[in-house]
């Protein structure tokens, strides 16, 4: 069996973006890491919060009620 290469293991499950901000929803399939990630287009600011999966959907509608939760200490933005 091939090992899984980093560019193949994060997918996109879900994007969207309104007012210049863009919100990712992001699944690690060999570490089961589920992470949103917020970018602000007009400002170029960013964070990224990992999330349980059960919580996956609600972080991705409201990235903002997630956003003082500690750093991942990583980037799954690909």
């Amino acid at each position: 069996m091939r090992n899984p290469t980093p560019t193949n293991t994060i997918r996109e499950l879900d994007w969207r973006s309104s007012d210049g901000i863009a919100v990712r929803l992001l699944w690690n399939s060999v570490t089961d890491e589920v992470v949103v990630a917020v970018r602000d287009t007009r400002s170029d600011e960013s964070f990224e919060v990992q999330v349980a999966p059960a919580d996956a959907l609600l972080a991705f509608h409201h990235p903002y009620v997630y956003a003082n939760r500690p750093a991942t200490g990583h980037s799954m933005a690909v």
